[in-house]
């Protein structure tokens, strides 16, 4: 089986030490990416840990694919204990870096430890005897600095360009729950808040380049070259309008949550679909060597607003569940986000949760003014930075998250199987980890489409669709491959057959259920704020598939003394 190639670097902010040690068994079991991160964090981080202290450790890491040259591999992961979550929680981001990361020569990177002071840490090639090449740059004066204001330093300093850069804006150094590390200045390790925990560790940035040789000569097969070539040429409707393609059909079969979840569909989708993006879109945009180009760089000549994107679940965060029907004042949101340090998610549906419980939707003034107070817990904003599952009650307003985390789009109450997926997800409320939506709307062939409606018969797909998102996000390949990466291709890829790919995926699914039973997760955590018919069963028999305890524990694991989602 391919994999990745390296030794694991760590770095002790603290102390401000850089060592290297081998991992050869756990790259040759784990491919790299999400399957090596959590290996790592299961085996390294203690259970009871604080997420926000000096014991938890955040690892960045890419897979085999990052050396290849086809489509689809721009992207990179990353894994720390969840400030939101207070679980295990992988995050991955496109973009420029991943190249640039494993130019430095490390399978994966660990960051542990506190700082007294801001860093900037420079990771570069071993140097000939083997020794580290690490430097730390105490950073005072990029303190609360935007996204692109430290890309701006890094260049002008270190001639380094945004692609080698994974950086925190001021959410993560005044730890939001829900703030991202950035990287290429738009794109987001933006789920689960690891972004605080760099800020947690007094980390500002993170740089790598190089041109280390991985010291392996791998033969790709035709398939790499398949599927580059059907990105490029394809002309898919994501091209032209990323994931907010979907908005309107969303919206028409009322799985597009509005006004903060209270209903299905929006009366103003018109003004924030696909089409309203396409028309502001003034370039192509992509990620390393992906052919497909389907991000959004997007201006407003009249504002002046310039970003990238918004995507679907942007939308839907700061449009329709927040009563806005401006695609402006959504670029304007997104923008904010992506400069703050902060996941255009969660942070969308805590500033909804606040519109909801002030009568105010619709007024994306304020929604402007909330996101930047919310980067600087100033005012309200030091509530809402705690995220919806803490902050509700003193709103009087219904928890809308799963295990912490804020609903993404793709509404389970329409579409159970995405609902269930939801459910079982080990991140919490996120459509990508299960990515059960492409069947039920449906956005993929007839021979494969599902009634939205129930549950029969979805628990053993859902296994498989989790399975094969850990291989993806280990080797690491975009979700977006759907289609072009079949199941055949991506065993040729790997150099192995199909079935041990979803064994190692179903072992990555198992470690992370593992970690968060230490931890104090179980079956009550698998819960949703809705009711979908035969929910219960289906849920048994998700379990029962995975071989797991029908608490949702997996055998053989004990549990500690640690709530699954502090309330403080």
């Amino acid at each position: 089986m391919r994999h990745a190639h390296g030794l694991l670097l760590s770095i002790d902010v603290g102390e401000r030490t850089a060592t290297t040690e081998p991992i050869d068994d756990v790259l040759t079991e784990f491919i790299g990416g999400r399957g090596l991160n959590t290996r790592l964090a299961y085996d390294r981080i203690p259970f009871d840990v604080d997420p926000l202290g000096p014991e938890n450790r955040l690892y960045l890491s890419t897979g085999p694919m990052q050396y290849s040259r086809t489509s689809y591999t721009g992207r990179m992961a990353a894994t720390a204990v969840s400030p939101l979550t207070n679980g295990i929680c992988s995050s991955n981001a496109g973009g420029f870096l991943s190249r640039n990361f494993t130019g430095a020569g490390y399978a994966a990177v660990e960051i542990v430890g506190q700082s007294d002071g801001l860093l900037a840490i420079h990771v570069r090639e071993a140097d000939e005897d083997g020794t580290p090449n690490v430097t730390f740059e105490p950073v005072p004066d990029l303190a609360e600095a935007e996204t692109s204001a430290v890309s701006e330093y890094l260049g002008e300093e270190h001639d380094l360009e945004p692609e080698n850069v994974a950086c925190i804006g001021p959410a993560g150094e005044h730890e939001v729950r829900f703030a991202s590390i950035m990287t290429s200045d738009t794109r987001a390790f933006g789920r689960g808040g690891l972004g605080a925990v760099l800020g947690s560790k007094g980390v500002k940035a993170l740089t790598f380049a190089g041109d280390a040789d991985p010291g392996i000569d791998i033969e790709w097969p035709g398939d790499a070259g398949e599927v580059h070539r059907e990105a490029a040429t394809s002309d898919h409707i994501m091209k032209r309008q990323g994931t907010t393609s979907v908005t309107e059909l969303a919206n028409a079969v009322e799985a597009l949550p509005s006004y903060y979840f209270s209903e299905r569909s929006f009366e103003g989708a018109e003004g924030i679909s696909g089409d309203r993006v396409e028309e502001k879109k003034y370039k192509k945009g992509t990620c390393s060597q992906c052919a497909f180009a389907c991000k959004l760089p997007t201006r407003d000549e009249a504002t002046g607003i310039e970003t990238e994107g918004p995507e679907f679940e942007t939308v839907m965060a700061f449009g329709s569940n927040a009563g806005i029907d401006d695609i402006v004042d959504v670029m304007g949101a997104n923008e904010l986000c992506d400069e703050l340090g902060m996941d255009t998610i969660s942070c969308g549906d805590v500033v909804s949760m606040y519109l909801a419980a002030e009568d105010e939707f619709g007024n994306a003034t304020l929604v402007h003014s909330l996101v930047e107070q919310i980067a600087y817990r100033e005012g309200v904003g030091d509530k809402l930075a705690e995220g919806v599952h803490r902050a509700h009650e003193e709103f009087g307003v219904d928890d809308w998250t799963v295990k912490g985390l804020a609903f993404s789009g793709h509404d389970g109450r329409q579409l159970n199987g995405q609902g269930l997926a939801f459910a079982t997800s080990n991140r919490g409320a996120d459509h990508m980890y299960g990515e059960f939506y492409p069947y039920e709307y449906p956005l993929v062939g007839k021979e494969d489409a599902l009634d939205p409606h129930g549950l029969e018969g979805k628990p053993p797909k859902l296994v498989a669709k989790e399975n094969r998102n850990a291989v993806l996000d280990s080797a690491v390949v975009c979700k977006f491959s759907r289609g072009t990466v079949t199941d055949d291709r991506l065993a040729r890829l790997l150099d192995t057959d199909y079935d041990t790919l979803l064994e190692m995926g179903a072992r990555v699914v198992e470690l992370e259920r593992a970690f968060n039973n230490a931890r104090g997760f179980d079956r009550g955590d698998d819960s949703l704020p809705y009711e979908i018919d035969g929910f219960e069963d289906a849920l048994s028999e998700y379990y029962s598939i995975r071989g797991w305890n029908d608490d949702g524990t997996v055998p053989g694991y004990e549990k500690a003394d640690v709530p699954a989602v502090s309330g403080d």
